[in-house]
């Protein structure tokens, strides 16, 4: 089994820093004691020396060397113990009927609540209190698509009213419930296809503002994309005044730098929103991993959710999540293509 941590100086640094986010990484062990510790563990500071690394417990216990008693790293970490613990609460929301509070939630897992809503968020990435809406919210997606009212959809989700799920339904949906349940029946969607550069691209806009910027090699595929979303809408293609729009965009595109100053229809988990928020951050010409952005966030081990939130924005290049890239600073998956981020990345790069 290899080391994570790639040289031992750096596992040095780690382990003068008791930095908790190597544990599990590695373990370092101590000649003149004869035990083995987590990198985070609050023991006096060996001799540099004295200390060997090991990929494992195991190995380290292979090696003749014993579990440290104060930082037990034979057992769970206190990070593992306590993800376990959000985990558990996530569930719990998941299938409550009525969202528990933040009192009932910290006392569940032994916890007060301002250490509780501390940790939820840093592990989580959100508040309980946003995860729980987001859940609520996917429920009501599904529910208006299989529910024989809005009402049943409303009441079958863990709404108590509604008149409070209507009071904030637009800016969740995008649209009215009915209007949702009817694939967006009354909802008109403007569009356009153009080419650049890159391909062929899709710009939509509803009232709100620009609601998808979709790159491909076939604008039929872009044309049916937009379909799938919205099924039922009201597609209504360019006229002249659109046209300008479609020139802002490939001029976007073309010239990433130059960012985009129009109003966005940004619809997503509240996860995916402060991810994308995040993202319209970044200067142009720059970069950041995964890791930094989940970092930034304050979410611990939060790379793949971070992933996750880029590969579901459908609003390229003005959510420019082509500045994300791998720790090595390798490029990685991007929704449109990696020759396409390689390109923005470049365009940015030569300003």
């Amino acid at each position: 089994m290899k080391l994570s941590i790639k040289d031992d100086e750096a596992r040095w640094r780690m382990v003068v820093a008791r930095d908790g986010s190597a544990d599990g990484q590695f373990y370092y062990s101590v000649r003149t004691t004869g035990v083995y510790c987590r990198p985070s563990c609050a023991a006096r500071l060996a001799r540099r020396e004295n200390v060997a690394y090991h990929a494992s417990g195991a190995d380290a216990e292979r090696a003749g060397f014993r579990p440290c008693k104060r930082c037990m790293p034979d057992q769970k970490s206190m990070l593992e113990q306590h993800r376990a613990k959000m985990v558990a609460v996530c569930r719990l929301i998941e299938t409550a009927d009525e969202i528990p509070n933040l009192g009932e939630l910290a006392g569940w897992v032994g916890l007060s609540r301002y250490h509780f809503h501390r940790l939820f968020k840093a592990l989580v990435g959100v508040t309980p209190k946003a995860y729980a809406n987001a859940h609520r919210l996917n429920k009501v997606r599904d529910q208006l698509t299989h529910a024989g009212s809005v009402t049943g959809a409303i009441y079958g989700a863990g709404y108590n009213s509604n008149g409070r799920f209507y009071s904030n339904s637009s800016s969740m949906l995008g649209m009215t419930p009915t209007d949702f349940r009817a694939g967006g029946s009354n909802v008109t969607i403007r569009f356009a296809v153009g080419e650049c550069s890159l391909g062929s691209f899709l710009v939509a806009t509803s009232d709100k503002g620009v609601c998808a910027i979709l790159l491909g090699d076939d604008p039929e595929a872009l044309l049916h994309e937009l379909q799938d979303r919205f099924a039922q809408a009201h597609l209504i293609g360019a006229d002249d005044e659109f046209e300008q729009l479609i020139a802002k965009v490939l001029g976007l595109i073309e010239t990433p730098s130059l960012g985009l100053d129009l109003p966005l229809d940004i619809r997503g988990t509240a996860f995916q929103q402060r991810v994308w928020q995040a993202l319209r951050e970044l200067p142009a010409g720059s970069t950041v991993s995964y890791e930094e952005v989940a970092e930034r966030l304050g979410l611990q081990k939060g790379a793949r959710a971070v992933a996750g939130a880029c590969a579901a924005n459908r609003i390229a290049v003005a959510i420019p999540c082509h500045r994300v890239v791998r720790k090595s600073g390798d490029l990685s998956g991007y929704r449109w293509g990696i020759e396409r981020k390689r390109a923005l990345l470049q365009r940015e790069a030569d300003g």
